[in-house]
């Protein structure tokens, strides 16, 4: 009996160890990290003329780091998805002047659905500075993962027997991954340099306000920030939240019927597909105004509750990292499509469908050690990146969506292979033939984890 003890004892020790070995990929060296936010929020007077003003500002958040021998930077915008322009000017200066390789940058946005920012070379040069006073702030610095829940997701796709249809409910049943996924950077001197954390979760609570907001990411990072510091970076990266709303929505709900009825008074049926922003609200009447209060609120205790979480997550972290591995990839896959021959509303109908173009997504991945971030460029079902957690070799591994910027765009949502029998807007107007997109993103990007590592 001992000598079979010792066998798995020593067994367990050589598989520790070559899990261990799988990170040691390329040189290892003392990990440098650097940080720095910039205002991309456009002027008032800017603004379109549907627009109620600006509720809260918007920022791109950079995170520089580095191991001697390569950087790499995860950047966040505080818009729907990162902009492929600016994107594409950063990859081709950050290598010429910054010594940071074209495929080791992850751009994503926080996925706000309220966000507005400068344009055209304003935008690009705003991006920029932030990303060269980054790299100009790095400093040795240390490492460390951590995760932790927050239970204010749902999953979004609801089958309702009272309504006898499909609609954008919380189906509080659903699959729904409530893990928040932190990275923090703190230097030798023991100062908070910045934290990367994700989470699934569309922003869509401050919609119907038709106010520039970044929503509810954009409340989490300013409550995280004021914690640590002026100098600290708190980036949003939103995990795979295409099936996955806020919990607590009900005034989106109410909202958009008041906006319903309106449009029913002058004769226009928009029951089943998104009110415009901007119309169809008389934001004298009280109700309407006691609506608007509460999302107002609502993406403060959204964001302060989030924020609480992380910093939770950060302060419990004991194991840091001060010699790193860095190794990076960017791919693309392609699969087949199909373009929908009967559009036209959001839930409750059968789809007709015929052949489409193949869809390219563009995957993209940053392996910090034992950490890998992966980037996927399309609005992902939530099961998709449990698989990919599942299955990865690392149990550090994270999904970050809607990481556009690079070639590519995808096909917008992602559903999962099961989700296909939902009749909801996501899965209706999606352009991925079902049976192809998932097992195309997984097996990818654990392909490009294992070629990281070996």
């Amino acid at each position: 009996m001992k000598r079979i003890i010792n066998v798995i004892t020593i067994a367990a020790v050589l598989l520790t160890a070559a899990s261990t070995a799988f990170a040691q990929n390329g040189p290892r060296g003392q990990l440098y990290a650097g940080a720095a936010k910039v205002d991309i929020t456009p002027d008032e007077k800017d603004l379109p003329a549907t627009s109620q003003g600006i509720l809260d500002h918007c920022y791109v958040r950079v995170i520089v780091f580095g191991n001697g021998a390569t950087k790499a930077a995860l950047i966040s915008f505080d818009a729907a998805s990162a902009n492929a322009q600016v994107a594409a000017y950063v990859d081709e200066h950050a290598a010429a002047e910054l010594g940071i390789p074209e495929g080791n940058i992850i751009y994503n946005g926080t996925h706000t659905h309220s966000g507005s920012s400068v344009r055209g070379d304003e935008l690009t040069n705003r991006v920029w500075g932030a990303v060269k006073q980054a790299v100009a702030n790095m400093k040795p610095a240390k490492v460390g993962y951590g995760d932790g829940v927050c239970y204010l997701n749902v999953k979004r796709d609801l089958f309702d027997p009272d309504r006898g249809t499909w609609w954008e409910g919380p189906d509080y049943d659903g699959k729904s991954d409530k893990t928040v996924a932190v990275i923090y950077f703190e230097g030798l001197d023991g100062k908070p340099i910045a934290t990367y954390f994700n989470f699934a979760m569309h922003a869509v609570i401050t919609g119907n306000t038709d106010k520039v907001s970044a929503d509810f990411p954009g409340e989490a990072e300013t409550y995280i920030e004021s914690r640590y510091g002026p100098d600290f970076v708190a980036a949003f990266a939103s995990g795979a939240a295409g099936d996955q709303n806020p919990i607590y929505f009900q005034q989106t709900f109410d909202l958009r019927d008041i906006r319903i009825k309106d449009y029913a008074a002058r004769g226009e049926d928009i029951s089943n597909r998104m009110p415009p922003g901007g119309q169809g609200l008389d934001r004298t009447k009280p109700e309407v105004q006691r609506l608007l209060g509460e999302q107002e609120r609502m993406i403060k205790s959204y964001g302060q509750i989030l924020g609480e979480e992380v910093k939770y997550v950060i302060m419990m972290m004991r194991r840091f990292e001060t010699n790193v591995t860095l190794n990076c990839a960017r791919k693309i896959v392609s699969v087949p499509g199909r373009r929908q021959t009967n559009g036209g509303g959001r839930a409750g109908y059968a789809g007709t469908y015929e052949d489409g173009p193949d869809v390219q997504i563009g995957l993209s991945l940053i392996m910090l050690d034992d950490i890998p971030v992966c980037g996927v460029a399309s609005e992902v079902y939530n099961p998709i990146a449990v698989e990919l957690k599942n299955k990865s070799p690392y149990k550090r591994t994270l999904m970050t969506t809607v990481a556009y910027g690079f070639g590519a765009r995808g096909g917008g949502y992602m559903p999962d292979d099961e989700a296909y029998g939902a009749e909801v807007f996501e899965v209706l107007g999606s352009r991925y033939k079902q049976g192809y997109a998932q097992s195309a993103v997984v097996n990818g990007l654990l392909d490009m984890i294992h070629d990281a590592t070996h």
